[in-house]
């Protein structure tokens, strides 16, 4: 392949050596190939001449901007002065970006050329959209047999909805998501983050190192592989759809509660909240010894988690009294005390303050050329030879176009035929 071998002495991620092509847009496709590029894939991010990845415009806010108010002036794909869109940044670093049309027959062809001498490509165009443009799996695979083909949609490449829009929103609420976020007897809540398109994007990249290693130990020869956000939502359903088939019961909204622990969730203080993870029987006595509350500790209806949970009813009542009378740094230390697992709600602001964060190296710093210092949430992976390493910051559009092409044979003169074809730009 074109990226260089492996580094004999351990300096690299796990998959040094390893080329991804990355068609994809958005969150879940980038999310997939940020994670392989952290994991030392060489990444090399196809995007449309002068828009590029839709995020780029996404903003406010936007690292280097030059007045506060994320006033770009137009549609320009990055900011006046190079300025950054924190949501593009956040899930496009480790990789380089070409500029390419693949809506035009010269650009189609040069992505040929990339494809032929990839592991793996990541796409998640409307379901089709490759198939006509003749880059589909079989397409590709006939002149690159070990390729790794992922596509991601909405709905999979298969079933009566493969053609629907999908977005996050619409996602939660149809993989039942919405259906037990938020109060009881309130609206539904979608989750703060786009919990479809990052779940989506992390069993697309599980299956991905699964098909690498099968290519390994096999013959060598790849295969395509199909994610769905809508089969991902279904299946981190996980314990609620597992309720609700052993009840015949669809769960509902409990707000922070769960449907099978009690106590496991957020009290009210005198001044903010605390959560509470009584996940076993063994800390009930010692939340009742932090509240100074005997008589709940007495009281044969809480005295194992299944009459806990089937006493709601009267348990919480008494708990968010006990509670209110307290502020959090109170309870907190009370509940630290007694060995009771607890933690007050944070903002970010306070979570990336946290030395056990920085102790772990999960803020990941850059100083990008035009958009000036950069900070986002560092990689949860951490391996004892093989280090994830941030190895660039998130590219400017088209920043890398000359340079990757110039790595697969392409010559100024073979480069200036391109723009005049209208491939990539002038």
């Amino acid at each position: 392949m074109v990226a260089e071998a492996r580094d004999p002495d351990g300096d690299a991620g796990p998959l040094d050596g390893l080329t991804v092509l990355d068609a994809s847009r958005v969150l879940v496709g980038p999310f997939c190939t940020m994670q392989l590029g952290d994991l030392g894939a060489e990444v090399i991010k196809i995007e449309r001449p002068g828009e590029g990845d839709q995020t780029r415009t996404w903003r406010p806010p936007a690292f280097g901007e030059d007045d506060g108010d994320g006033d770009r002036d137009g549609d320009d794909a990055d900011g006046a002065n190079g300025a950054q869109s924190a949501y593009y940044a956040s899930v496009n670093r480790n990789k380089r970006s070409v500029e390419l049309n693949l809506a035009s027959e010269a650009g189609r062809e040069v992505f040929r050329d990339l494809a032929r001498e990839a592991d793996v490509l990541v796409e998640n165009f409307r379901v089709g959209k490759m198939d006509d443009w003749g880059l589909d799996y079989p397409e590709l695979a006939a002149e690159n047999p070990g390729l790794i083909y992922c596509g991601l949609s909405g709905y999979g490449e298969w079933g009566p909805d493969r053609d629907e829009p999908a977005y996050d929103i619409v996602m939660q609420a149809r993989g039942g998501f919405m259906s037990i976020t938020g109060v009881e007897g309130g609206a539904p809540v979608r989750i703060g983050v786009a919990l479809a398109d990052i779940g989506a994007g992390m069993y697309a990249t599980q299956a991905i190192l699964a098909a690498l290693l099968e290519r390994e130990l096999g013959d060598g020869t790849g295969q395509k592989i199909d994610v769905s956000l809508l089969d991902g939502q279904a299946a981190w359903t996980s314990y609620m759809a597992a309720n609700y088939f052993a009840s015949g019961e669809p769960p509902g909204r409990m707000g922070s509660k769960h449907p099978n622990i009690a106590p496991y969730q957020a009290f009210e203080t005198r001044d903010g909240y605390v959560v509470v993870a009584c996940a076993s029987d063994a800390f009930w006595p010692r939340l009742c010894e932090a509240l100074d509350r005997p008589d709940l500790l007495a009281d044969e209806r809480f005295e194992t988690n299944e009459k806990r949970v089937r006493n709601r009813d009267a348990l919480d009542p008494a708990l968010d009294a006990a509670f209110a009378e307290l502020t959090t740094e109170r309870a907190l230390d009370r509940l630290g005390e007694h060995g009771v697992p607890a933690s007050p709600v944070r903002d970010m602001a306070e979570v990336f303050d946290d030395p056990q964060l920085a102790a772990r190296d999960m803020v990941a710093e850059f100083d990008h050329p035009t958009a000036g210092p950069m900070r986002v949430p560092g990689s949860p992976m951490h391996f004892s030879r093989t280090p994830t390493t941030v190895r660039r910051y998130p590219p400017s559009l088209g920043e890398h176009t000359e340079a990757v092409l110039g790595e697969y044979g392409y010559g100024d003169g073979d480069l200036d035929e391109l723009k005049r074809q209208g491939a990539i730009p002038e």
